[in-house]
């Protein structure tokens, strides 16, 4: 059940930048491409961060399949497609595809999303 209030920009901003960071070092870590900070980050990246951001905040019980459903259909709304490859230019992404489909690195990283929101719904901003 979604929760009565929306979350205030200043909160999604902040959680989303936490989201962000967290999600470079799990790449960095897994040894995957970075992504820029987020200072330097493309502005569809970091709409794409807080848009997540506030699906979680606004729906608590939100299980990371339905998380990673969320961002799919943001994608696919946003003229994105299935392809072997994430390019920009032709909007082709490889994780367009059923949660349990993804690599475990990918899944995990969808629960630490939810996990890090999870921990910083009740902040103040």
């Amino acid at each position: 059940m979604a929760h009565s209030k929306t979350p205030s920009t200043a909160k999604i901003e902040k959680i989303a930048r936490t989201v962000h960071e967290a999600i470079r070092g799990w790449r960095l870590a897994n040894g995957q491409e970075g992504i820029p900070v987020w200072s330097e980050a493309p502005d569809w990246m970091v709409a794409a961060t807080k848009e997540s951001v506030q699906v979680v905040l606004e729906n608590p019980k939100l299980s990371a399949s339905a998380q990673h459903e969320q961002w799919m259909a943001a994608k696919l709304r946003d003229g994105w497609t299935l392809g072997a490859q994430k390019d920009l230019d032709q909007k082709t992404h490889p994780l367009l595809v059923p949660f349990d489909d993804l690599p475990e690195v990918e899944r995990l990283k969808d629960i630490l999303i939810n996990s890090i929101v999870a921990a910083l719904a009740d902040i103040h901003a």
